[in-house]
């Protein structure tokens, strides 16, 4: 839709139980612990310790035991409020920062008196102003079992475009950081997983089983590479620790049928733990519909996690996560496909285990291992009968394993916390493609866009399916150091990474990354700025067909167009941050960032017709910027609130390397890419009710706008008088005040008001096919 205004209005009322759920500190998870003493220097046992963030809405309690120790394990990085109270003695408030794996160590002395129990949500956001050069944003488990997740299969896509700012939303579980076609890392406690996770391409972790997320848009830390415009730092759910096993069950029911049903256990003790969560999706709008009226769109997700953890000493941790999913799902038609009988769709299955260790040497040291193993299986099935596809029969059998360990040691001493670390990664790749062209108008001989080299594939004139197999691997590994040096109100972010990368190219690069945060206390003020550099590497899906000059000979014949025939190279970007971040009274934070990146070698996916088939692409280079903002509210009372907004400018400069373009016309000048976006925005509002009977029920609202993404042109209006009524419909022709229908072409028009919003590549729509440029023969905005 031309302006597409997007409405998530929610009210929801929701009965359920707390759920705590610790473990012992892994990846850049922290553990915060300590020993509460009287005046005197004895331990106090039975005192209650609570440790809570009131932006993030992160909250932990526990009692302190026969030793006068407590421990709060699995905490994300963030500054804290941490309370104790027992009778007879006066409450004590302390403020922790937790910006480490390594334990932040607390003695907490109490003094005799009379306790006197405060609700003390007015001493909220006033501490939570974070001394820190890195743009990002904080989302507990709290926030987001409280937000609507429209997208089935891409509950973890919902949440980033929710409450990140600068993430534009795209169909089918994509988004856009910051500008890039989906240049995001997950590391899920510890392991980093930079391929797509949109569910065309691959499945998600199922947002029940996240306890925490770090989502970093600017001055990303030396240990995160390969794509770094967002890096989402993500800790998840655990049973160790706790007293008793603890779950919880959801079945809901919506539109197009769509049903959903999750659950989750968790049970454990101090030395051992199981969490385990299991989410099952269906609905009869799977996909984005290129209609409003949807049709063959039926799907299903199913997702299995657990984590098993295992402390045998106290300075030694083990955990291993298991991941099982499967998608499957039809391809979305439009009129003219439903009435051929165009019957695609696609399976994906992914396995994930993922093991960890950490050894605590000392107060000071700690050591993280983490070796992974991930597979994503995908199958594109075409139609039983070839000529029920429109235009071309397509098929698709890949397979991506990647295999790989990241170790890394980090140690705090006075002003320093440092970390050190190795990433090693073994990536498989094969794939298998098949198509053939099933419309005769398609590559018509006696038409001037006939193109002799797709001939020999023509199955309506006696041609045969074109056949593509390959097969590689790709080997990387990196080394990275960073230090976060506390100097009074400044704090300074130094990182040095390397990356060398052999695949299909081969290429290395180093990458200094240096950022400055300075707190200026009388106005509660944080001022950052920062440096990234950083070596983004290709996409791996379809790497080797993209990558193939032409894939066995499509080069040669022409079949590429315009496209440089040759593999596709690692990039090279420098990216500028500059924020600020601002407490405002006791309640409320602001922030807001600035950010300029040039890169070389821009990535990108060419879109196959409008499937979800792609193919990895890069631009010679691109310019991006914008802003971003965020303002929060902490709890008041069970009130809270935040609003996000953002605007990015995507300016993308041929030429264009890679992909699979039919007869379509490439831009020969700078172009505005379909990342762009003008602005968009979440607000978000929830009062939480006083428990009852241990029972927490509360109320939300949630509003998302977004003005649309850039999508391909019509050359003019002459050009739209040629298509099909049903592709008149999609693009919104108009005469006047008549309106082509799905049924109803437009055959000519008298009247100078016929413009359907903006040819030449301005049209924005958020439900259009995710092309890279104007592409009559990919059907882009069509």
């Amino acid at each position: 839709m031309n302006r597409n205004l997007c409405l998530l209005a929610t009210v929801l009322v929701f009965f359920g139980f707390s759920l705590p759920a610790m473990t012992q500190s892994l990846g850049s998870a922290g553990t915060v612990e300590g020993t509460v003493t009287d005046p005197t220097g004895a331990v106090i046992s039975g005192a209650s310790v609570e440790l809570q963030n009131p932006i993030t809405g992160f909250k932990r309690q526990t009692t302190t035991d026969n030793t006068g120790s407590f421990r709060f394990t699995n905490i994300p990085p963030n500054p804290y409020h941490l309370h104790v109270s027992v009778a007879g003695f006066k409450e004590a408030h302390q403020d922790v920062t937790v910006r480490s794996s390594v334990p932040v160590n607390l003695k907490i002395p109490l003094e005799i008196g009379t306790l006197t129990i405060e609700v003390n949500v007015e001493a909220g956001a006033a501490g939570m102003v974070e001394n820190v050069p890195s743009a990002h944003t904080d989302v507990d488990q709290t926030l987001v079992s409280h937000l609507p997740l429209t997208s089935p299969g891409s509950g973890l896509s919902d949440v980033v475009a929710l409450s990140a700012p600068g993430v534009a939303a795209d169909s089918n579980g994509f988004f856009h950081p910051l500008g890039d076609h989906a240049q995001a890392t997950v590391a899920i406690d510890n392991q980093p997983i930079s391929d797509q996770q949109s569910k065309a391409f691959s499945t998600q972790l199922p947002v029940n089983a996240i306890q925490s997320m770090e989502v970093m848009t600017g001055a990303v830390p030396a240990e995160y590479g390969d794509k770094t415009s967002l890096v989402i730092n993500a800790i998840t759910r655990s049973g160790i620790g706790l007293q008793k096993p603890t779950g919880s069950f959801l079945a809901q029911y919506g539109t197009f049928g769509t049903t959903d049903l999750n659950g989750d256990l968790a049970l454990g003790g101090p030395k051992a733990g199981n969490f385990t969560a299991f989410n099952f999706e269906r609905s009869g709008r799977f996909l984005d519909a290129p209609e409003f009226t949807v049709l063959h769109d039926q799907g299903t997700a199913t997702n299995f996690f657990d984590r098993i953890d295992f402390s045998p000493t106290p300075k030694d941790t083990l955990h291993l996560n298991l991941f099982l999913a499967r998608n499957r799902f039809d391809l979305p038609n439009t009129f003219d496909q439903q009435v051929l009988g165009q019957d695609q769709g696609q399976l994906v299955r992914t396995l994930n285990i993922a093991p960890g260790y950490v050894h605590t040497f000392n107060a000071n040291t700690l050591l993280t291992v983490n070796p992974y193993y991930r597979l994503d299986q995908v199958r594109y099935y075409p139609s039983a009968d070839p000529f029920s596809d429109e235009t071309q029969t397509i098929s698709q059998q890949r397979r991506l394993n990647n295999v790989g360990t990241r170790a890394d040691m980090s140690h705090v001493q006075g002003i320093h916390n440092l970390k050190f670390g190795v990433q090693f990664s073994h990536t498989f790749l094969t794939e298998n493609f098949q198509f053939g062209i099933t419309d005769p108008a398609f590559n018509d001989p006696s038409s001037d866009s006939f193109i002799p080299g797709l001939l020999p594939f023509d199955l309506t004139r006696g041609g045969s399916l074109f056949r593509f197999h390959g097969h590689t691997d790709v080997k990387q590994e990196a080394l990275y150091a960073q230090d976060s040096i506390s100097l009074h109100d400044l704090t300074v972010s130094l990182g040095l990474r390397f990356d060398n990368y052999n695949g299909i190219v081969t290429g290395h690069a180093a990458q200094p990354r240096v950022g400055l945060s300075y707190h200026l206390k009388p106005s509660n003020t944080v001022l950052r700025g920062s440096y990234t550099r950083s070596f983004e590497t290709p996409y791996n899906e379809n790497l080797i067909l993209s990558s193939s000059t032409g894939g066995g000979g499509l080069a040669a014949n022409g079949i590429l167009g315009p496209a440089t025939a040759e593999p596709l190279r690692p990039g090279r970007r420098n990216q500028f941050n500059l924020g600020l971040h601002q407490g405002i009274g006791k309640l409320v934070v602001i922030d807001a960032d600035y950010f300029w990146k040039y890169t070389n070698n821009a990535y990108d996916f060419n879109v196959l017709l409008n499937t979800p088939v792609a193919f990895p692409i890069s631009w010679n280079k691109s310019k991006l910027d914008g802003v971003s903002f965020r303002v929060n509210l902490a709890e008041y009372h069970g009130l809270s609130a935040f609003m996000i907004a953002g605007h990015t400018r995507a300016r993308y400069f041929p030429p264009e390397t890679g992909g699979l373009f039919f007869n379509s016309d490439l831009p020969e000048g700078v172009f505005r890419i379909d990342h762009d976006q003008a602005f968009q925005q979440t607000t978000h509002v929830q009062y939480q009710f006083n428990q009852i009977k241990k029972v927490l029920p509360y109320m939300a609202f949630t509003w998302r706008y977004d003005s649309g993404l850039v999508a391909g042109s019509v050359p003019d209006f002459e050009t739209a008088l040629t298509f099909t009524p049903d592709q008149q419909a999609q693009i919104g022709l108009f005469c006047g005040s008549t309106f082509a229908t799905p049924t109803q072409a437009l055959t000519g028009c008298a009247y100078s008001n016929r413009d359907p919003g903006g040819w030449n590549g301005q049209r924005r729509s958020q439900s259009s096919p995710d092309c890279a440029s104007p592409s009559p023969g990919l059907q882009c905005g069509v």
